[in-house]
C-alpha cells in the first residue's frame, strides 16, 4: 500500500514538471507591461518592474538589454524585436526548468523592464536580480533612479 502511494506521487510529480517544462508559451499573454509614467522600482508578488528615463536613444538602450539577454542563461526571445521597440524574453530556472518572462520596452523616455514568473507565488528574487543585472548594461543610458 505504501509503495503505491510513493509510485503515485512520484508520478505525479514527474507530470508536474514535465508540465511546467514542456507547457507551450501564449507569447501574447506575456507580451505586454504595464503602464508608467515615471522611473521606478516596483516590487509584485512574483515579479518586478523596474522603470529608468533614458538619456540615449530608445534603440541603442533595447539593443544593450538585448545584448545582456543573450549572456543570461537559459533565456531566449519569445515576442518582439530591438527595431519593434519591444521584446519579451523567456528565462528558465536551471533545475526544474520554471519560466519565468521578462518584456523590455520603451514608452515615451521610460525603459521599462517588467519581469514576472508563470507558475507558483514567489520567484524568489530571481526577477529582481536579473533586472538589475540587466540595467547595469543600460547603467550609462538612463538616468539613476
Amino acid at each position: 500500500m505504501l509503495s503505491t502511494i510513493l509510485i503515485v506521487l512520484v508520478v505525479l510529480i514527474a507530470a508536474l514538471l514535465l508540465y511546467i517544462r514542456l507547457a507551450p508559451t501564449d507569447a501574447g499573454r506575456w507580451h505586454k507591461v504595464p503602464q508608467v509614467t515615471d522611473p521606478e522600482d516596483r516590487l509584485e508578488e512574483g515579479g518586478f518592474l523596474a522603470a529608468r528615463r533614458l538619456t540615449a536613444g530608445a534603440d541603442a538602450a533595447v539593443s544593450a538589454i538585448a545584448e545582456a539577454a543573450k549572456a543570461t542563461p537559459r533565456t531566449r526571445p519569445v515576442a518582439g524585436s530591438v527595431d519593434a521597440g519591444m521584446i519579451t524574453y523567456e528565462t528558465r530556472s536551471r533545475l526544474c526548468g520554471f519560466p519565468d518572462y521578462t518584456t523590455v520596452a520603451v514608452s515615451d523616455d521610460l525603459l521599462i523592464i517588467y519581469g514576472r514568473l508563470r507558475f507558483g507565488r514567489s520567484d524568489l528574487g530571481v526577477n529582481r536580480a536579473r533586472i538589475q543585472g540587466w540595467l547595469r548594461a543600460v547603467a550609462d543610458l538612463t538616468e539613476p533612479l
